[in-house]
């Protein structure tokens, strides 16, 4: 299998790694990079729980090749907390038990972090949309979108 030299940009940092042609993003991250907060669940891009920010927007890491998001700004769960302190939103699933067992909840954090850089404010119907591709298996997402409306001066 042939190898590549990459360069990533991951969490404002920029790193070189030696990568197979076909290396998904979610291996990179995970096995490379150590960033294991992105999870790995149905491997088929159906889940969400390997939800990342590309350019600002969730792109699903079991289903992107590594080399195609080369020179793009690549953020993880791990990149959202600032010396040590968790953002607001992860800081809200926390509070509003928006995290249950926690598998989901990265995935769930970024895609809800894309929509609030773009619709602060966001409706509870634009919160259900932006969440759509995230499954929970624990919940009925109502801590959830809870978590996500109290972010935003919402209803909590």
């Amino acid at each position: 299998m042939s190898k590549r030299l990459l360069t990533l940009n991951v969490n404002h940092r920029v790193h070189e790694v030696a990568a197979a042609e076909q290396a998904l993003l979610l291996e990179v991250l995970r096995e490379t990079l150590a960033l294991t907060g992105t999870k790995q669940g149905c491997d088929g891009g159906e889940c969400g729980a390997c939800t990342v920010l590309v350019d600002g927007q969730p792109r699903l890491a079991c289903i992107t090749l590594a080399a195609s998001v080369e020179g793009k700004a690549i953020e993880t769960i791990e990149g959202l907390s600032r010396n040590g302190r968790l953002s607001a939103l992860q800081q809200s699933f926390h509070e509003h038990l928006g995290t249950q067992c926690g598998f989901c909840t990265p995935g769930m954090v970024m895609s809800a972090e894309a929509l609030l850089r773009h619709e602060p404010q966001p409706s509870e119907a634009q919160i259900r949309q932006a969440l759509a591709g995230n499954l929970c298996r624990c919940t009925g997402y109502v801590k959830i979108i809870e978590s996500v409306q109290a972010v935003c001066g919402g209803q909590a």
